[in-house]
């Protein structure tokens, strides 16, 4: 199950992903259209979800051994 946790690399691209599209997201909800706010939340929602689902496999995996 080892291959389904992120590498650190990716990880950290991810965070600053995350980083980055809260502050489009913050300047989107000022002077967009609501539907590209929805968008964007939309990708953070989903990097957010595979964050947190690595860790659960990073905790099954250290539990398992």
């Amino acid at each position: 199950m080892s291959d389904l946790r992120l590498t650190e690399p990716v990880e950290e691209s991810l965070n600053e992903a995350q980083r980055d599209l809260r502050e489009a997201l913050a300047f989107a909800a000022r002077s967009e259209k609501p539907y590209i706010s929805k968008h964007i939340a939309d990708i953070l929602l989903k990097i957010d979800t595979l964050l947190d689902i690595s860790k659960v496999i990073k905790q099954v995996e250290e539990s398992s051994s």
